[in-house]
């Protein structure tokens, strides 16, 4: 019998959607191995992220203990709120603590919607406002044309742990009717909205490819340890996994 392959998840310490995203869609040959970065349901913008990003070595360090075969840090905001730059510092400093490969949210989210050659993309976000102008000039940054933003209001409000809350056919139904006609993706960002299990849905009804945070890191992760068997019942992306190239 093949050994299974330990993957290590880094996540706020509020989010209980990530870990579970990665148990509902990796095959029974991988394991999740979870490690929680101090957060509050009420910590917004800059100071929360700082703070909790101040735990990523350590939490790297305990990780390794578990002789992990990867690492994905799990939170979209903290690896895009500090722009493009950032996101790749936080992927070497993973990768250098815990001699393994490491992936991040947002660079991961980036590498699915270019592998759909999405140029005008839509998104759909439970943030407040803080992080949605973050977002936005982050994508920009990226080179994509962000025709519209819309925040699921009810979640907006509702603080870092109430986002995991709320049940994924509110999330359907919203992040279908914030596509437009004209975008190439919908991107449906934050990786404690349960947007993983309303990916397959969502593209059902709007004919185009759903890219989701977790979905994309879940990708990522696999594509760095060279998984190539398509995953079903998650959306376009999973059903097309081919490894990634390999780091110069």
């Amino acid at each position: 019998m093949a050994a299974r392959r330990r993957i290590g998840v880094m996540v706020p310490s509020t989010n209980t959607t990530c870990e579970a995203d990665f148990q509902l869609v990796l095959p029974r040959s991988y394991t999740v191995h979870g490690q929680r970065l101090w957060l509050t349901n009420d910590a917004l913008g800059e100071e929360g992220m700082l703070r909790m990003n101040g735990e990523i070595e350590s939490g790297a360090r305990y990780l390794a203990t578990a002789n992990v075969d990867a690492i994905s840090y799990g939170c979209t905001t903290g690896s895009f709120f500090k722009g493009p730059g950032w996101d790749r510092e936080m992927i070497d400093l993973i990768e250098h603590t815990a001699g393994v490969p490491a992936v991040a949210t947002s660079p991961s989210v980036v590498e699915a919607l270019r592998c759909f050659g999405a140029k005008q993309i839509s998104v759909a976000t439970p943030y407040p406002e803080w992080n949605n102008v973050r977002l936005r000039a982050y994508l920009e940054a990226q080179g994509f044309e962000v025709l519209n933003l819309e925040a699921e209001p009810t979640a907006a409000k509702s603080g870092n742990q109430g986002i995991n809350d709320q049940d994924p056919s509110v999330v359907v139904e919203f992040a279908s009717r914030a596509c437009r006609p004209d975008a190439d993706a919908l991107l449906c960002s934050c990786t404690a909205w349960r947007s993983v299990e309303a990916v397959e849905e969502i593209e059902r009804r709007i004919g185009k490819p759903v890219v989701s945070s977790n979905q994309a890191s879940i990708w990522m992760t696999l594509r760095r340890l060279g998984h190539t068997e398509p995953i079903t019942g998650f959306g376009r992306l999973l059903r097309s996994l081919t490894p990634a190239p390999v780091a110069a």
